[in-house]
């Protein structure tokens, strides 16, 4: 089978960053991110996420600032639904997209620790009854509609977005969950439904599943997959790089996250946790899949680990089920970032405008100049899980 060159985001390290789990390392100080930012664009990654949380900066305004450093790269910018009225998410949206010339993805997030986080305790039903609810008068403005909706969850009385976005009838709309209310919730009103990293056959079952809510309601849903990326020039040096990543995580400290992570109210991290089962015995879950960020990290968990040719192979696996976009990380991010372009890039049929095909010789910068994998700085900060 032939496979197009996928879409290929990177991601910004918001809450921190480091070369090992659970170890002291950087910092997220808006000028590493800018760092990170400007190396994406450079390389050639089609866009970024933006993560969300307490311990991450604001998306919306790390979107906007971010933009102004950089030229192609687009910004999947969070939402959460409840934290704010759908009427003012969708001039918040509007006015970013204007600002950014069209570079804005919106990534819907429902999961259950984000609300928590903000006081709202709501179960799993009221979570994507709203979403539902939310997303369906947030399309509506967007499309520059006068709405009036008195939901169960939602109450507007004749809202408008006033001012347009670039993207008509708006910004592409990413979301992710794998509870069967969230596949209803995709189906209805979502273009790209996102999963984390499970066996192809796994994944398949759900995207098969999002299409089959699609249907009901006449529309089609694209997809994309979250994961991370250990890519090195031999199989031998991938593993021991995974191996590496791990290696100051204690025994204590994957039980109480494995526990954590099993009474957790989100399906999607379950099914994460499921994968390594909470030990380090085994994590090879697929030929050059490996579930060791999982051991600690909440959200996902899995990583491609191999050299260019076999990771190229691994996710075209995914593109045989439907995947389109690849939303990749690596600690730590700046340097990994160069690592993927320079290795995996040529492997999957794409070019860098950094790097060649034949040597790894740099050909080009940005204006604003970026550091590459040897000059980055190593400073010292509290890491956390993102």
């Amino acid at each position: 089978m032939t496979h197009p060159s996928p879409n290929l985001y990177w991601f910004i390290p918001s809450g921190g960053d480091g070369r090992q789990l659970g170890q002291p390392s950087r910092p997220a100080h808006f000028s590493y991110l800018t760092q990170v930012a400007q190396a994406a664009d450079t390389l050639g990654f089609d866009g970024v996420l933006l993560p969300t949380g307490g311990t991450n900066e604001d998306t919306v305004i790390l979107a906007s600032a971010l933009s102004a450093l950089t030229r192609q790269l687009r910004f999947l910018v969070a939402l959460r639904p409840g934290l704010f009225s759908p009427v003012l998410a969708a001039r918040l949206t509007a006015s970013l997209d204007r600002i950014t010339n069209g570079r804005i993805n919106l990534n819907i997030v429902s999961g259950s620790g984000n609300f928590d986080f903000e006081g709202l305790k709501l179960s799993q039903e009221e979570r994507y009854a709203l979403t539902h609810e939310w997303l369906g008068v947030f399309r509506r403005l967007l499309r520059g509609e006068t709405v009036t909706h008195e939901g169960a969850q939602v109450q507007v009385h004749e809202g408008r977005s006033l001012l347009p976005s670039v993207q008509r009838p708006y910004p592409p709309i990413f979301f992710g969950g794998s509870s069967q209310p969230a596949l209803a919730v995709a189906g209805e009103h979502v273009d790209v439904y996102l999963s984390w990293g499970e066996r192809p056959e796994q994944v398949a079952e759900k995207f098969e599943a999002v299409r089959r809510e699609a249907a009901l309601h006449d529309r089609t849903v694209r997809f994309g997959l979250r994961a991370h990326i250990i890519v090195r020039p031999t199989e031998d040096e991938a593993w021991a790089a995974a191996d590496e990543l791990i290696a100051g995580v204690s025994d204590e400290q994957i039980t109480q996250a494995h526990q954590a992570f099993l009474h957790s109210g989100s399906e999607g991290q379950r099914r994460q946790s499921a994968l390594n089962g909470g030990t380090r015995e085994s994590l090879r879950v697929g030929k050059n899949l490996w579930a060791g960020v999982g051991l600690l990290r909440g959200g996902a968990g899995t990583a491609f680990v191999g050299n260019p040719e076999n990771v190229a192979a691994a996710l075209r696996e995914y593109q045989d089920v439907g995947v389109e976009t690849f939303i990749l990380s690596g600690y730590p991010h700046l340097e990994e970032a160069y690592r993927v372009a320079e290795l995996l890039f040529p492997a999957l049929g794409r070019t860098s405008p950094v790097f060649t095909p034949r040597d790894g010789q740099v050909l080009s910068h940005t204006s604003t100049p970026t550091l590459n994998a040897a000059q980055a700085p190593e400073t010292v900060g509290r890491f956390r899980s993102i």
